[in-house]
């Protein structure tokens, strides 16, 4: 994880927030490069279970709600974590966690001499177990209390209790409450499904592992209404779905570059299961910290839409014209975090690789993630005619692929800084695309096209490049077809 997060702070993914000033805690700005990322996997994911779906719409709601959104779903008397407080340093832990936290020890058989030992380990010159405080190892610890998640605010210029009201912890409430506008204005029939990518805000007692767990965060959720009264393949419609949709998750996040290896299911046990669940079951990724959950995948019944209708006084229903009766939806939810999908990419895609005896450092992401999808690059940044043509390139090319020029090193040291970036090709602009006029050479007006992965090269007319792009970027096509019409550049 250090590797990583050197990796983002170098490269422009993923700063600290307000570093200058000491920094926010767990709260992150993502740099140029980390924006497009972050931007390619949500718009991936928007036109796969959206645009290319005709049982789904999508949404934008509000991140301030009526208060009494967060009364009807629960999350003012359910949405807590029990911590305890460090009487010495004022330090606040999950109490269902503290055991999983490296503890500091005054060793008294080392005449108090200061050690970090391994969670749940004991010291191994005294033997004690951690009965203090993990952080500064010498506060006494409160009794367990409950401690609610929800960022609290005020509404309008007066800060009283009626005005009160929360940063939204989940953008699944925003959906629900919306149930009937999208039923009406799209006349929807059942099983269709609603899709929203949005800011949720939760006040962690213990985040951390960079950007796995954090106050700010975002979420990409759809929930999938059904008739709980169909069967599909002799099943419960509901059931059915839930199977279908953690399949089709799973098989997402392989499509963009997870290794099957590195993700695996985890169903919920009945105890572990939330107040609404009927079934749970979680994609879990291969952190460096151990197996964590990447999204999850819920059948929520008819939970959310009866307490709504119930705290409202609205009907949520969907009427059904064959059985002529109103029923209450199921409802299955795939919820997706942007910020966890970003950092599985970014593990799964990071290599460490020798070269002609050299390190080189590269990111294998997915085409579609990229940040950059072409780099343009001078062979030689004196000579005028080069670098007009590589401006001229990147100009054209940016139209549909994000583009970049660089000219800031030597040509070898230019293709490692985009490996380590993930640029999965560069353009290479010589001598011989341009000629050279006191020698009465005249150009070829090919340039160099290198893939990343393979660091293979072909010579391709400047006349084709859009259209060999196309079916790179676009289509999808394989490099070695591609390159395989084109000759071999060996330079």
């Amino acid at each position: 994880m250090d590797v990583i997060v050197s990796l983002c702070k170098r490269r422009g993914f993923i700063f600290q927030s307000s570093e200058i000033y000491g920094g926010t805690g767990s709260c992150w700005d993502y740099g140029p490069l980390g924006v497009e990322l972050r931007n390619n996997i949500k718009r991936v994911w928007w036109r796969d279970f959206v645009h290319q779906r005709d049982d789904m719409v999508g949404l934008d709601a509000s991140i301030l709600m009526h208060p009494m959104v967060w009364k009807a779903s629960g999350h003012l008397d359910h949405f807590t974590d029990p911590m305890v407080d460090c009487r010495e340093c004022k330090r606040r832990f999950r109490a269902d966690q503290i055991d999983e936290i490296d503890w500091t020890h005054y060793c008294p058989a080392t005449k108090g001499n200061k050690f970090t030992i391994k969670a749940g380990e004991p010291c191994k010159h005294c033997g004690v177990r951690r009965t203090l405080c993990p952080e500064c190892g010498k506060g006494e610890l409160t009794a367990p209390r409950q401690f609610n998640l929800m960022f609290k605010t005020f509404m309008g210029p007066v800060e009283e209790d009626a005005s009160v009201t929360y940063l939204r912890p989940e953008t699944a409430q925003g959906i629900f409450v919306n149930f009937d506008n999208i039923l009406q204005a799209t006349r929807r029939k059942l099983p269709f499904g609603i899709a929203q990518i949005g800011k949720a805000f939760r006040n962690e007692i213990t985040p951390g592992n960079f950007i796995f767990r954090s106050r700010e965060f975002e979420q990409m959720e759809i929930e999938f209404f059904v008739n709980p009264h169909d069967r599909v393949d002799g099943r419960p419609a509901d059931e059915a779905w839930h199977d279908r949709w953690i399949a089709e998750c799973q098989a997402w996040f392989t499509r963009y570059g997870l290794a099957a290896e590195h993700v695996k299911l985890h169903e919920h046990a009945r105890d572990e299961l939330a107040h609404y669940a009927k079934r749970t079951v979680d994609l879990l990724y291969k952190f460096p910290m151990g197996w964590s959950e990447l999204m999850g995948i819920a059948n929520r019944t008819d939970f959310d839409l009866k307490q709504h209708a119930k705290f409202s006084g609205k009907s949520l229903t969907w009427f059904d014209e064959e059985r002529k009766e109103h029923l209450v939806p199921f409802v299955i939810e795939p919820s997706a975090g942007v910020d966890r999908a970003l950092l599985a990419f970014l593990l799964d895609a990071y290599r460490e690789e020798e070269v002609r005896g050299e390190k080189r450092v590269v990111l294998r992401f997915h085409p579609e993630l990229a940040p950059i999808k072409i780099a343009v690059l001078p062979l030689l940044k004196k000579r005028p005619e080069i670098v007009a043509t590589c401006h001229d390139l990147r100009h054209r090319l940016t139209r549909r692929w994000l583009t970049l020029y660089d000219d800031t090193a030597a040509i070898g040291r230019l293709y490692r800084r985009q490996d380590e970036v993930g640029t999965p090709y560069c353009v290479t602009v010589d001598v011989k695309t341009v000629g050279d006029p006191e020698k009465g050479e005249t150009g070829d007006g090919k340039v160099t096209i290198r893939e990343r992965d393979t660091m293979q090269q072909i010579r391709v007319p400047i006349a084709d490049l859009e259209t060999v792009f196309s079916r790179l970027l676009d289509a999808g096509t394989a490099w070695s077809e591609v390159a395989a019409a084109y000759p071999r550049d060996e330079g």
